[in-house]
């Protein structure tokens, strides 16, 4: 866990997205929270991962997202020596995937 974000107002936000409980109550939520570019730019990050996950290289990774080659070397980065989030949450919606 990263004790640079963790306070009493980041744990009520957690607990708030944690009580979400389909797509577009989360849309409702980051619609609200966010401004369009962050959303744009956390997505874009969550499929950084799930394509670096997958083996994909840069090349292709910038083709299909359009991030720069910075943010994917950050997402790489989280993936191998993060708090493991992405992984967690990769593995959990391939999990889901296969049950269905």
């Amino acid at each position: 866990m990263n004790d640079k974000i963790k306070n009493e107002n980041t744990d009520a936000l957690f607990r708030a997205i944690l009580t979400l409980s389909s797509v577009e109550e989360c849309y409702m939520f980051f619609d609200d929270l966010c401004t369009v570019p962050e959303i744009r730019a956390m997505s874009q990050r969550f499929a950084v991962a799930e394509m670096l996950s997958k083996g994909e290289i840069y090349n292709e990774i910038v083709e299909h997202t359009g991030a720069s080659t910075a943010t994917i070397s950050r997402v790489n980065r989280a993936l191998n020596y993060g708090s493991d989030g992405y992984k967690l949450t990769i593995q959990r919606l391939e999990n889901k995937t296969e049950e269905n």
